[in-house]
């Protein structure tokens, strides 16, 4: 009798143990999980859906899996997020994509944690950092001094190069100099800024082993 008993238990686990678990076919992707999962949010679509007398009409494909019509690739951060709590978005994916699945299945947790996330994102692509700008000009001997002393406010001198004598009258040469100056200016993160001058780098090293 006690054998009996114990096999109608098991059985009972058994059956308890089939119908918590539910298939979804989202854009002919299985997914496997629990109803405990898919019911973490009372409000949210995937909730209505598996109840046992669904205020929504929806098919089931022909492995008994739920079929909705949404991109699988995205609809994994959803599912994740209703088994742990946590938003994982993989890197080729958009925050906004995930956004708009997550809208879809009326999460308002994950809602709001997306938003957070696209935020902090473009709060972080608009900050500004100082960089340095650097120009070249040049400069006769007679013309360095006043160049140097009347060079407009934040700009600094960096480098004097010698190139030679470019001309001269009657027996005087008349030295050549490439000035390099510098200034701190604000670029964007990841904007379109352009980086310092490649030849201004050049000369500066070039002047440094003159």
């Amino acid at each position: 009798m006690e054998v009996s008993n114990n096999a109608d238990y098991d059985i009972s686990k058994l059956r308890k143990g089939k119908n918590e678990w539910v298939k979804l076919n989202v854009g002919g992707t299985t997914f496997m999980t629990t109803r405990t999962t898919v019911g973490r949010d009372p409000q949210s679509f995937l909730y209505r859906l598996i109840q046992e007398e669904p205020d929504l009409n929806t098919d089931k494909d022909g492995t008994g899996a739920y079929l909705i019509d949404r991109d699988p690739l995205y609809f994994g951060p959803v599912l994740n997020y209703l088994r742990h709590g946590k938003l994982v978005i993989n890197k080729d994916l958009a925050e906004e994509g995930v956004l708009e699945e997550a809208e879809f299945y009326n999460i308002t947790n994950l809602i709001k944690l997306v938003k957070e996330r696209i935020k902090e994102r473009d709060a972080k692509q608009s900050q500004t950092y100082m960089k340095n700008v650097y120009r070249v000009l040049q400069c006769s001997e007679e013309e360095l001094t006043q160049m140097v002393s009347t060079m407009s406010d934040g700009w600094k001198f960096e480098q004097l190069v010698n190139i030679g004598s470019q001309y001269n009258y009657g027996s005087e040469d008349h030295a050549e100099f490439l000035c390099v100056v510098s200034k701190e200016c604000p670029s964007l993160v990841n904007g379109s800024d352009t980086e310092p001058s490649d030849r201004a780098k050049v000369l500066q090293l070039k002047g440094s082993r003159m």
